[in-house]
């Protein structure tokens, strides 16, 4: 399983959305002072070319194995999008594994009504359009701020592969974590955008809501991925919310 490795501390597994590569994650990068950053590719996305077998499922069991290799006994997980829906199984299969959760920009259900209506639709454009226009829609899509700044990173590290985009967006839209977030007992944070239009915030709000004791952040003047568009923000949250926990020391 390709992946990043930089920093030092406790460990803190950066899992990327649908269609997204390892890379995308650059600009947490300052949190290595703290922590142990590890940022796998999952199936089918950038450096990891295993196309068979695309389940949430084993996306997480491939990043247990991955902690298993590395010999880590346990980390905090922050997923976004996609890879929210893989902390979520983490937790499911391995809740001793995760020290805390980070639930970014992400859902826990897709009703039938919804999987109906949405995965035929989002699968043609996926089939039919050319890779630049399909990255062109989802870049308009994804980001609040069309500036070229944000463009130009969003084009950078968004490269879906059209085979494993399908099957991932499919696996995403087969899941139903309703009676898993009551029993999350571990700090979470759970973090919304203001303008996201992929996963709105009332998905994060109820979210928060189903989750004992869980913190919630909603950022303004960002769409779906706030990793980019309200950077410093983001770090600083993502920052906050572990040391508030007394999961770690701070730096120096």
């Amino acid at each position: 399983m390709p992946y990043l490795r930089v920093g030092y501390g406790e460990s803190l597994i950066l899992i990327h959305g649908l269609g997204e590569i390892k890379e995308g994650w650059g600009k947490q990068f300052e949190l290595a002072d703290q922590y142990d950053l590890i940022v796998p590719d999952l199936r089918g996305h950038g450096d990891n070319l295993r196309m068979d077998g695309i389940t949430i499922k084993n996306f997480a069991k491939d990043i247990l194995s991955l902690l298993d290799e590395l010999k880590i006994e346990s980390a905090h997980i922050c997923g976004m999008s996609m890879g929210g829906i893989v902390v979520q199984e983490i937790y499911r299969q391995a809740p001793e594994r995760c020290l805390s959760l980070i639930l970014v920009s992400t859902f826990y259900h897709a009703p039938a009504q919804f999987r109906t209506i949405f995965f035929p639709v989002r699968k043609a454009r996926a089939l039919l359009l050319s890779s630049e226009e399909q990255k062109l829609m989802a870049a308009k899509t994804c980001l609040y701020s069309w500036k070229q700044e944000n463009m130009e990173a969003f084009f950078k590290f968004y490269k879906p592969n059209k085979e494993a985009y399908v099957k991932s967006m499919e696996a995403c839209l087969e899941i139903d974590n309703r009676s898993l977030l009551p029993k999350i007992k571990v700090p979470t944070l759970v973090i919304g955008c203001q303008y996201d239009s992929i996963t709105p915030v009332w998905i994060q709000i109820l979210m928060h809501e189903q989750i004992p004791n869980s913190d919630l952040v909603i950022f303004q003047k960002s769409g779906h991925i706030a990793k980019l568009e309200v950077t410093e923000k983001f770090n600083h949250t993502l920052r906050h919310f572990l040391n508030e926990n007394g999961l770690t020391e701070k730096a120096g």
